[in-house]
């Protein structure tokens, strides 16, 4: 069963609306005693990646979310806290995938923020079995995880390769939102929840 961090920082409408429509099973986390009760593990987030790590550590669950060895799987600002450290507040993330969250820069002819469709090129990852390569992903996002191909399972480009998935270990992070992104975003769901530990 998935259990979702519900930490104040996250979109848990649209989440749970894909898990509803996938008939997967899921709880909400509030504190570090219900990390037990759930095999698979997601971190939510939109907004402001420092102000949602400070309400992720408001909650206390900060060092028991680091120290899992279940599956867990950070969605756009979640992924972002995954990072050392983001520009975003200029605040230091969980340091769990040692790459940082950078601005995009508007000197690239780029709009900011990066909404809407985007393809995605992708490693050969548990994570995406069965989702094409190149398949469009729905992102919604002023900054960016640095490509780094120890930790990349997914590339976009947005005036400059970045990376749209990462992988370190049990910790999984994606930039867009699956849960908005169509039959895609639903098979990566339904994959995530399959992953064994």
């Amino acid at each position: 069963m998935i259990g979702i961090v519900n930490y104040g920082a996250g979109n848990i409408f649209s989440l749970t609306s894909a898990l509803d429509r996938l008939d997967l099973e899921y709880g909400m986390i509030h504190e570090e005693a219900d990390l037990d009760k759930y095999s698979h593990i997601i971190i939510p987030g939109v907004g402001h990646a420092g102000t949602a790590m400070e309400k992720l550590k408001q909650t206390g669950l900060v060092e028991p979310l680091r120290a899992l060895k279940k599956p867990v799987l950070g969605i756009c600002v979640g992924m972002q806290l995954l990072t050392e450290h983001s520009e975003e507040g200029d605040a230091e993330m969980m340091g769990i995938v040692p790459v940082k969250t950078r601005l995009f820069d508007k000197s690239l002819g780029i709009k900011i923020p990066h909404m809407g469709w985007n393809n995605i090129r992708h490693q050969n990852n548990s994570l995406f079995e069965g989702v094409e390569n190149l398949s469009q992903f729905y992102f919604v996002h002023s900054y960016f995880i640095e490509y780094n191909p120890n930790f990349d399972i997914a590339t976009a480009e947005y005036g400059l390769p970045f990376s749209a998935g990462v992988q370190r270990d049990n910790f999984y992070g994606v930039q867009f939102h699956p849960e908005k992104s169509g039959n895609a975003g639903e098979r990566l769901l339904k994959n995530f929840s399959n992953l064994k530990h």
